[in-house]
């Protein structure tokens, strides 16, 4: 999910103004609907957008004279006149009845306004939520599912009548609307939060409750010190695995009580596919991203191949430039999409990583000017909205989504020089560095699965890998 190979120049260090906007990004992370918003504005600047969750590999001297390119792209303006003279339509967020949603959808369709496969989806997605959101035994399960897909369905709806383009860096939108909390709340009903008991033998008579889907975070100890570390200035870099268009989501609310800051500030190297899927984007709006085109669609139109790996060259210049400025938190899935279950037993695992996107990013950080740290991260997820089991070329996949427990966690540091200091050669130390950092997410992973799926709690923690829950 990322860059390319030899060493960076020190032309890729120069400065460099900031890039155009993004092609058409749009499915990569479903967020949540917030109740005390006001859903009445609508961002001014907006674009169109592509692309899918990975970075492809590019040419380092083709990077390094575009980061010295001059040019400046012109981005998309709004006319606003135009939109303040437009009506809105208030079909989603008038709707008082689960009934009214539905036929608010079917009416916009039959007026031409949403397209047949989208109206569809649309429908797909509320049945599929409510259902989730009702096995989760919350309290007023029924007004929560009304509300956070009134929202969710009036935002598609109004960006397949405005459709947001992304930038190569694409900041999250909090204001007029908090997009961020709105995928906050949309998710959070998903994920399992209750109280881990811990089983114990001795207490089986008079105790023996054990909630076996609840959630847990792997060494917050590690996450207070990455944060402390992005306080002074450094960069941050999490190498992780990738489960879910809602990861983003699942990320943030996890470390929200412990990490608010990683939670709030952390940006994502995300693909074409969560920027340009109309009942995605809305969600990714309010993530921070740096927008690219996967390599796994990368010749899926081999008409447009060059023009993508354009972007994707426009999109690391702009992490260059963030980095240069230090105190940047970046997340990128290096396996260059979202793992998936082995065909044959059904186990989920970690998807293996590509060691010259590894490689490449390393690099970025290192030669940033800031100090730059490389961190393992571990999610687990997979439940709550599971991919398509095979790569789907076409946009438009279908959402399956339950309520679930999930987990995250990071381990140490790992330094490249530390690792690969009795090897010579540099393709072979990329592959040893790109081993270690999947075998400590591996690691990590199987932990949380334990945890989770294998109903051990927090008696899964090790003694690397300690488990708990900071919102209890």
């Amino acid at each position: 999910m990322i860059l390319s190979t030899p060493g960076p120049s020190s032309a890729f260090l120069a400065a460099t103004k900031p890039s155009p906007p993004f092609p058409r990004v749009s499915k990569l992370f479903f967020l949540a609907p917030s109740h005390s918003l006001s859903f009445r504005f609508r961002s001014t600047a907006r674009r169109s957008t592509a692309f899918s969750g990975v970075l492809s590999s590019l040419n380092l001297h083709a990077m390094a004279e575009l980061v010295q390119d001059k040019e400046v792209f012109a981005s998309a303006e709004v006319d606003s006149s135009k939109k303040k003279n437009r009506t809105r339509s208030r079909s989603f967020l008038d709707a008082a009845t689960e009934q009214e949603l539905l036929s608010g959808i079917s009416e916009e369709a039959e007026a031409g306004k949403l397209p047949s496969n989208v109206a569809a989806g649309m429908k797909e997605l509320y049945q599929n939520y409510k259902t989730a959101v009702l096995q989760s035994g919350i309290p007023n399960a029924h007004e929560t599912v009304l509300e956070n897909m009134a929202v969710a369905l009036d935002l598609i709806f109004l960006d397949v009548e405005d459709p947001f383009i992304f930038s190569p860096y694409h900041k999250a939108l909090r204001k007029p609307l908090d997009y961020y909390d709105f995928g906050q709340k949309y998710i959070r009903p998903l994920i399992d939060f209750r109280l881990s008991l811990l089983f114990h033998p001795a207490a089986v008579l008079t105790f023996d409750l054990i909630y076996c889907r609840n959630s847990y975070v792997g060494n917050v100890d590690i996450f207070n010190e990455i944060q402390e570390k992005l306080r002074q200035g450094h960069n941050i870099v999490f190498i992780s695995n990738h489960q879910t268009e809602a990861d983003p989501a699942v990320i943030a609310l996890l470390l929200e009580t412990s990490s608010p800051h990683i939670a709030e500030n952390l940006i994502y190297v995300a693909g074409d596919r969560v920027v340009t899927d109309p009942l995605c984007k809305p969600f990714s709006m309010g993530r921070n991203l740096i927008c690219v085109y996967s390599k796994k669609h990368m010749n899926d139109d081999p008409e447009h191949s060059e023009q993508k790996r354009k972007a994707n060259i426009r999109s690391l210049k702009e992490m260059a430039l963030l980095l240069r400025g230090g105190s940047q938190v970046i997340w990128i899935a290096p396996s260059g999409g979202r793992d998936r279950p082995d065909p044959l037993s059904g186990e989920w695992f970690p998807a293996h990583f590509d060691a010259s996107s590894v490689d490449n990013m390393r690099r970025l950080a290192e030669h940033s000017g800031a100090p730059g740290h490389v961190y393992p991260l571990a999610l687990l997820c997979y439940d709550i909205m599971p991919p398509p089991p095979q790569v789907e070329r076409e946009i438009g996949e279908r959402r399956v989504i339950s309520f679930h427990g999930v987990g995250l966690s990071v381990a140490p540091e790992i330094s490249f020089s530390e690792v690969t200091a009795a090897f010579e050669n540099p393709e072979e130390a990329k592959e040893v560095y790109t081993e270690a950092l999947y075998k400590s997410v591996t690691e990590q992973y199987n932990v949380l699965k334990s945890a989770v799926h294998g109903k051990q709690g927090l008696g899964a923690s090790t003694p690397t890998i300690s488990l708990s829950q900071p919102w209890n």
